[in-house]
């Protein structure tokens, strides 16, 4: 229910916001003034620092580095998750209070560029070209916006397919030729899928990773068969392609897995061998206080190709504020908040990849199987591309929609077409 407050107000908040300049800013603006005397208070927004001891530690360390050039500017965090950035957003810009630095993520870039909430970062010399020598190319898409770059990328959230080698074996099938399109999967899950006498699913075949909603599968879904979500903020899923993919979704919940499944542990079902194959985060824990090595060992990881091979990728960008008066801060925070140091430590706090270029060599690909395959998979990056303006008032009713389709509740054609006129 927050998130659609969340949406609601921050829909509310943008249609005003280019009109508005907002009274609840009270510090002189520092832009111009030599970093060594300028006061004020820099106001961070990032979902990137978990809450923990660790997570404060690491964020000091930027903080540290920052006050080496501005020593005497406070440095305010608001440590948001996900679930109510929208929010925080929202009541930010509607009370004329804004952050300096946001972090946010993919499909965040293009609705609050062309409101001109972000700042333009070729303002400091850093341009989708520039950024091409320092960053993963995975993430340049989703942050940029009509030609210019809006956010920094941080970290790469990466995904991967994982199947148990010994379920395969069991069900006759060879592990070391796992099935990539949808078609091969399908068939190859519906043979590993386990039931009880009474047609109960006990073990699942594939698991769509579908507790929080379809949006992300079927955008991964999509894009291994050769199409889009979007192409420069125009649909392109209301096609025979979506429909398909739709079709071939609804065609696997209560036949492979049953809708919603998910465990105590908010882990993986392959990992626990609740599911024989599914879809998997950016890094496995393979020590005795993770999975386990036996575990590990019994993992294989490979990607979704129906024609292409990819691989979804989402992560953490960073912005600076339009109406910061810090501008200049905001943009030295950012350089603290993207040394190598601290973007590997933000991959291992996540379990994410750091969105630097040589990100297969990094700490955390080198730290565990998955982040390894993942990190090497960059180069296969897919997610929902160049979003239209008013995305993050679609996110909700993506999946709120195509769920209704899967359950057949709604016609999938009739629900792929109501989408995309939402979408213009």
């Amino acid at each position: 229910m927050r998130r659609g407050v969340g949406l609601t107000l921050l829909a509310a908040a943008l249609s005003v916001v280019v009109s508005s300049c907002g009274n609840g800013v009270i510090d002189k603006s520092t832009d111009g003034v030599p970093p060594a005397e300028a006061t004020g208070t820099l106001r961070i927004l990032l979902p990137s620092f978990p809450p923990s001891t660790k997570g404060r530690e690491e964020f000091q360390k930027v903080v540290d580095d920052f006050h080496q050039a501005y020593p005497k500017m406070k440095v305010e965090p608001d440590f948001a998750t996900y679930n109510n950035l929208n929010e925080k957003l929202s009541t930010s810009i509607a009370a004329g209070i804004p952050y300096d630095v946001m972090v946010t993520g993919v499909g965040w870039i293009q609705p609050f560029a062309s409101k001109r909430i972000f700042e333009d970062l070729g303002n400091y010399g850093v341009t989708p070209d520039v950024i091409k020598e320092k960053s993963a190319a995975a993430l340049i898409p989703a942050a940029t916006y009509d030609g210019k770059l809006y956010g920094y990328p941080l970290v790469a959230d990466a995904r991967a397919v994982a199947l148990r080698k010994s379920a395969f074996r069991e069900a006759g099938l060879d592990p070391d030729k796992p099935p990539t399109s949808l078609t091969e999967i399908k068939a190859a899950a519906e043979k590993l899928t386990k039931r009880d006498k009474d047609g109960n699913i006990t073990r699942s075949g594939f698991d769509l990773a579908s507790a929080t909603g379809f949006r992300q599968s079927f955008t991964t879904f999509l894009t291994s068969t050769g199409t889009q979500l979007y192409v420069k903020g125009e649909p392109t899923f209301d096609s025979q392609a979506g429909l398909d993919t739709l079709n071939w979704i609804k065609s696997m919940i209560n036949n492979v897995q049953p809708y919603g499944q998910t465990n105590a542990a908010q882990q993986p079902l392959v990992y626990s061998g609740e599911a024989a194959m599914g879809i998997v985060g950016g890094a496995v824990d393979c020590s005795d206080k993770g999975i386990g090595q036996k575990n590990c060992d019994d993992l294989k990881f490979f990607r979704f190709n129906s024609g292409k091979e990819i691989e979804y990728v989402g992560g953490d960008l960073a912005s600076i504020g339009s109406r910061s008066r810090h501008k200049d801060a905001a943009w030295a925070f950012i350089q603290s908040l993207t040394k190598p140091t601290t973007l590997d430590a933000l991959a291992k706090l996540n379990k994410k990849i750091p969105a630097y270029k040589d990100a297969g060599n990094s700490p955390q690909a080198k730290s565990n199987p998955l982040s390894k395959f993942v990190a090497d998979g960059l180069v296969y990056a897919a997610n929902e591309n160049e979003v239209p303006s008013n995305w993050l008032e679609m996110r909700g009713n993506f999946d709120i929609q195509l769920t209704q389709a899967v359950l057949g509740q709604k016609d999938p054609a009739k629900v792929l077409h109501n989408l995309a006129g939402q979408s213009r």
